[in-house]
């Protein structure tokens, strides 16, 4: 199973250690990375393996957004099937 991270917020360092360090909290791993800075924002897809993480997946999606909250990033955590899901035609 895998889970689908998206990170956008005024660049600032450290928002790539912080995202993967509240990961690897919960036991997910990490697949891909993909990050931009556009101007002052920094963007980042994250693709994450969740089969082995140790919290209810939604308490790790509620606690990614809090997270994301009180670091002023917008932080979104997809299960892939919502996301295939969603991407279909």
């Amino acid at each position: 199973m895998r889970a689908v991270i998206s990170v956008l917020g005024k660049d600032n360092r450290g928002i790539l250690a912080k995202v993967s360090g509240e990961c690897a909290k919960v036991n997910a791993n990490i697949l891909e990375v993909s990050q931009n800075i556009m101007q002052d924002m920094f963007v980042m897809i994250m693709m994450i393996d969740i089969h082995e993480i140790n919290v209810d997946f939604k308490d790790f999606v509620d606690h990614m957004g809090q997270f994301g909250e009180d670091n002023q990033l917008k932080i979104h955590v997809m299960h892939e099937d919502i996301f295939n899901s969603m991407h279909k035609i």
